[in-house]
């Protein structure tokens, strides 16, 4: 199968190509306009294998994504190319409703007339998976969990265009027949992502003696996901995920985000026993809340788990100490990553 991936080069979109090309026969063209969190050097490992092939493509732009299709004629699409830091669309909400809604929409009608122009029995093997994110579901209470029925209640320029997405593959597959898959992940984690997330900022951070920034009490609760468990569950479903429906997939890890930033503080405790700034815990900086921050986000993934047969591989414990060495392991990359880009200050300011 020659699999189409939208976004090849960010955090989760490489991982899902590093698995495809290692693990699995199927080839890979890799759509991405490389923007600051997109960065090649994330499949260095693949980048020389004949079944992967990379193209530098804004999703926005009609024409060059129609001559993707024309000059590869791919057997499914996985779309992953997303603005995606709650932050950041606080502060410029226009990129994300042109990358996440326009973008979508242009992804849909390119797939839409591929899908049409191909032989029947072609037809009906093609797949169009647009993978997102639970937040459009909003914040739950201290108890429930997300469903793949809950009602959609987006709170962040974020989650409001990513849950406009979803409408519209949903409306893609119902109005014109287009096969389509969707997935909802919880907060995801490991290897390669960009450090101006939880994790990825608390750990470079750290390491540099900075202050540790933790939004309000730090009571807000996420489920998480180690990345290369969500590629395996982006495959599955591609693979066997029934056409028209929505699987949610999560980690089992609900932490409150004190507990994951004092978690790591042991971490790099126990890791960097040299380290000036022991115990990193003492960098911890209360500041004042996102606006419009959800309380809390957790997966219900029994469907995915019953139907398709996935579940984490890693607990979250196992999980982020794999995350923190990696990343005292690639200071450099980390470094080069970041440059001329983002210096670790706080956003989501602006609003």
């Amino acid at each position: 199968m020659k699999i189409l991936v939208t976004g090849g080069a960010g955090f989760i979109g490489s991982a899902v190509i590093r698995h495809l090309i290692s693990e699995t026969q199927h080839s890979v063209v890799n759509v991405d306009c490389l923007t600051y969190a997109g960065n090649l050097s994330t499949l260095d490992q693949v980048s020389s294998n004949p079944r992967y092939v990379f193209e530098k493509v804004n999703i926005c732009d009609s024409v060059a994504v129609q001559n993707v299709f024309e000059q590869h004629r791919p057997d499914a699409v996985m779309h992953l190319a997303a603005e995606s830091h709650v932050d950041r669309s606080i502060d410029g909400p226009s990129a994300f409703i042109q990358t996440n809604v326009v973008g979508t929409y242009i992804m849909l009608e390119a797939s839409r007339r591929h899908w049409q122009s191909l032989p029947f029995q072609q037809q009906g093997a093609f797949r169009f998976h647009h993978i997102s994110t639970d937040e459009v579901y909003g914040s739950l209470g201290d108890e429930g969990l997300f469903t793949e029925q809950t009602p959609y209640d987006p709170s962040s320029p974020y989650s409001a265009s990513k849950a406009a997405s979803d409408h519209l593959v949903r409306a893609w597959n119902r109005t014109y027949g287009l096969p389509t898959v969707l997935t909802n992940c919880s907060n995801n984690y490991g290897p390669f992502q960009y450090p101006e997330k939880l994790i990825p900022l608390t750990i470079t951070s750290a390491l540099a003696g900075k202050p540790l920034p933790v939004y309000g009490k730090g009571e807000n609760i996420r489920d998480w996901l180690y990345v290369d468990d969500h590629a395996r569950a982006l495959v599955v479903v591609l693979e066997r995920g029934r056409i028209g429906e929505t699987y949610n997939i999560g980690g089992n890890s609900e932490r409150k985000n004190i507990d994951v930033v004092r978690t790591i503080c042991a971490l790099m405790d126990e890791a960097n026993q040299d380290s000036n700034h022991r115990p990193h815990e003492k960098l911890i900086t209360f500041v004042k809340d996102r606006p419009g921050h959800d309380h809390r986000y957790a997966i219900d993934a029994s469907k995915i788990r019953q139907d398709l047969g996935w579940s984490p591989a890693e607990t979250f414990e196992s999980g982020l100490k794999k995350t923190v060495h990696w990343y005292l392991a690639n200071k450099e990359w980390c470094d080069q990553a970041v440059a001329g880009r983002y210096s670790g200050e706080r956003l989501g300011l602006k609003g």
